[in-house]
């Protein structure tokens, strides 16, 4: 791993450690504001589970080294899988986080496909996959 990706790694677990932890804390509420109307969940139910899951995301981006680049397909998957509840925001024209128009909530959901690819890049699991579909088969 190259200086550049290690630190972003350590970045986007930090920052997954902390937004998992202001859904137990502080931003509780906000969180509550992106939760899917159709999904079948209390929604501080949603919440609290997704900041736990955030945290040990974060974590694992931290400290499993050896298993990295499992762990970024799986902070990948975790951010296509929260993706609808930017949508619910955006769609019912939901104010938090400070995006209290349609126009700010809308430049939001492009930045989700960035974090997706930082989960990729920072953990080597796109050029890991990369290299395996390259490689001879029978390797």
């Amino acid at each position: 791993m190259t200086l550049p990706r290690t630190l972003a790694r350590w970045l986007l677990g930090a920052a997954l450690v902390f937004t998992g932890a202001a859904h137990l804390t502080f931003a509780r509420e906000t969180f509550g504001a992106q939760v899917p109307s159709w999904l079948p969940l209390p929604v501080d139910v949603t919440v609290v589970a997704s900041g736990v899951v955030e945290i040990a995301l974060g974590l694992a981006l931290l400290l499993l080294r050896r298993w990295r680049v499992a762990v970024g397909w799986i902070v990948a998957a975790f951010f296509v899988a929260i993706f609808p509840g930017n949508v619910e925001q955006f769609v019912r024209g939901t104010d938090a986080f400070g995006l209290d128009t349609d126009l700010a909530r809308g430049i939001r959901l492009l930045f989700q496909p960035l974090l997706v690819i930082w989960a990729l890049w920072s953990t080597g699991a796109w050029r890991a996959w990369r290299a395996r579909r390259r490689a001879p088969a029978g390797s």
